[in-house]
């Protein structure tokens, strides 16, 4: 009957399909796969690094387009082909002083989350509104690759990209969530108008519908902004003097750190500098210091010398400093903590890393990893999980600590703003990354952290990049890589709650539903008898 016969693309490989007919189909496979790779470099493209954020809309118009009415498995395929694409660079500073191994597994891992969003993408092709539910689709993608397995990675989210550009301010209202929603449904948008024009005359209105969607989106963040905070960093609360101390390291690599007691030294010596100069009026006391991740991987709890150092430093400066630190225990692991030292009273309350970064920080499953690569030896004791929320007072300043690779997760950072953080602090070693873009791309993390939360984003790194982030995502002051630097700036310490801190992650979840759905309606419909 006619109804019975598909529409659709004809699978190659199904028995009974002609000679000629498979012929056909191979040849129409290089272009899909072509643009799904090239989906996948315009994504690499629009990351810092590169900073071309726009092309970021250019990846889900790819896929899209790729994947249109195809079967799952060759949507899982070019899927995999644009996550290999993009993963594959973007990552490529993870393997910088530990090989190709290491970064290649990751690489490729991450890549079949592409696969899955490609197959799923194809699954809703051919469902009314498709390009709503495929952009549903990335942001479900995320979800899942922010949370499993170990925790997830979330490095390279559409929103990730856009921390400056019309899209940034959705932030504000939904998240990073929200805002790589944004960058997908212009980017499907795009593949409908381009496929209504491909069929002429018939699909002028639906071209001219979906270009109108396509700068609606972006147009829709632009006006989202006009209410958000600004650029300012003293409007919004009480100001606190925030004094930033990048002590730098001896050199870069893996052993950045083998001279700890000289990475200590520049840290207090930056911090006794400053001092100095706060005497002769050069610049304002402050009422905190910030040091970095790592500033004493010595246990200032267990080695007196390395407590002497940080307490001399404290005294003269006259205030708190939070101090970045590994400290032994629980047990046999180790915590990556970040310490409030008073300059009378020495050491006092603390944040310890709640989520150490697996096969980094920790070795799950050590002899399994093992098999396939011995680099899981150089972590020689495995660090802590921390169970309390980072919210910590220090100088009369309510400061939300984050550590690391922490800010990527968006939990992690609502927990801080929930407890009543005025400011975010980030907390960092990049050393063991080198001259890559893996600084600027955590920088960015921090720039739609300030938009999402209203807050100034303090970014504290010991080899750089250092920073401080005004509540609109701009950089006020920035350091370079590898070099010792200090930043004083008065900060307001804002309360006011922006509706994407109100709604947390709600709108992840209803667009990960949305997602399912789709795909859920996919099922039913193949499902459903022929009349």
């Amino acid at each position: 009957m006619a109804s019975a016969v598909s529409t659709g693309p004809v699978d190659a490989g199904t028995p009974g399909v002609p000679a000629e007919q498979r012929r056909r189909s191979r040849v129409r496979w290089p272009w899909r796969t072509a643009l799904a790779a090239a989906g996948g470099l315009a994504l690499f493209l629009a990351f810092p690094g590169h900073d071309l954020s726009l092309l970021a809309v250019l990846g889900p118009t790819a896929l899209a387009l790729a994947v249109r009415g195809q079967r799952v498995r060759g949507g899982a395929w070019l899927g995999l082909v644009l996550g290999l694409a993009f993963m594959l660079p973007l990552l490529s500073w993870t393997g910088i002083y530990v090989g190709v191994f290491p970064w290649l597994a990751l690489a490729v891992f991450e890549a079949l989350y592409f696969a899955l969003l490609g197959g799923a993408a194809a699954a809703v092709s051919r469902l009314p509104g498709w390009p709503l539910w495929a952009a549903a689709l990335w942001v479900a993608d995320e979800a899942l690759r922010g949370r499993a397995p170990f925790g997830g990675f979330p490095w390279g989210r559409l929103g990730f990209s856009q921390a400056e550009g019309p899209f940034t301010a959705l932030a504000a209202y939904g998240g990073v969530p929200l805002v790589s929603l944004a960058v997908a449904l212009t980017g499907t948008l795009l593949a409908a108008a381009v496929l209504a024009v491909l069929r002429h005359r018939p699909g002028r209105r639906a071209a001219v519908l979906a270009l109108v969607g396509v700068l609606a989106v972006p147009l829709v963040g632009t006006l989202a902004g006009l209410p958000l905070a600004g650029s300012s960093l003293t409007e919004g609360g009480p100001t606190r003097t925030v004094a930033v101390v990048q002590g730098n390291v001896p050199r870069a690599g893996l052993d950045f750190n083998a001279q700890r007691r000289a990475v200590l030294d520049n840290h207090a010596g930056r911090t006794v500098a400053l001092a100095e100069a706060v005497a002769r009026g050069e610049v304002a006391r402050p009422d905190l210091v910030i040091w970095p991740e790592n500033s004493s991987d010595i246990d200032p709890y267990r080695n007196a010398d390395a407590a002497g150092v940080i307490s001399g430093a404290a005294r003269a400066i006259g205030v708190p400093v939070l101090v970045g630190a590994v400290v032994e225990g629980p047990g046999e692991k180790v915590s990556n903590t970040a310490i409030v030292w008073d300059p009378v009273t020495g050491p006092g309350d603390t944040y310890v890393k709640r989520h150490p970064v697996p096969l980094a920080e920790y070795v799950p499953y050590r002899s399994f990893f093992r098999f396939f690569s011995e680099k899981v030896d150089l972590v020689r004791r495995d660090f802590a999980h921390g169970t309390g929320v980072g919210t910590l007072d220090v100088g009369g300043a309510r400061v939300g600590d984050v550590i690391c690779f922490e800010v990527a997760y968006d939990g992690l950072v609502s927990d801080v703003v929930d407890a009543g953080a005025g400011m975010i602090v980030v907390q960092t070693n990049n050393a063991t990354f080198g001259y890559t873009d893996e600084s600027v791309q955590q920088l960015a993390m921090s720039r739609l952290r300030a938009v999402e939360f209203g807050r100034t984003v303090v970014v504290a790194a010991t080899s750089g990049i250092s920073a401080i982030v005004a509540p609109d995502g701009t950089v006020v002051r920035e350091s370079a890589l590898y070099t010792a630097d200090t930043f004083v700036e008065p900060i307001a310490q804002r309360d006011q709650r922006t509706v994407a801190e109100r709604l947390g992650a709600t709108p992840e979840w209803v667009l990960t539903a949305l997602a399912s759905g789709a795909v859920l309606a996919t099922v039913l419909r193949r499902r459903r008898p022929v009349a």
